[in-house]
């Protein structure tokens, strides 16, 4: 079984402040697929909801997503995240994965 590390983050701008959350995630996705763990960091919005993003994140393990926590644009992405939406995160083992 693979040792690989998902997360899974919904992150539902508040008012007003869509196109500032997405910049933000926008930048932090680009550095975050430089990483040497990092497998896979793509962002997603809601067809139905422009204002909710979704970030899908994989790493090769849980060492390489906790590098990834401790990165300076990760911290930078945490000062300003709670300003700019409501998140839901979930990391994730692999249970029946192909």
């Amino acid at each position: 079984m693979s040792n690989n590390v998902k997360v899974v983050a919904i992150l539902s701008a508040r008012e007003g402040k869509a196109d500032e959350l997405r910049a933000l995630l926008e930048d932090l996705v680009a550095a975050s697929r430089e990483e040497p763990g990092n497998l896979r960091y793509d962002l997603w919005i809601d067809q139905t909801n422009p204002t909710r993003f979704v970030l899908d994140e994989l790493y090769v393990d849980s060492a390489a997503n906790s590098t990834h926590r401790a990165t300076p644009h990760f911290q930078n992405y945490l000062s300003q995240i709670n300003d700019l939406a409501d998140r839901t995160a979930a990391a994730l083992d692999p249970l029946l994965v192909v």
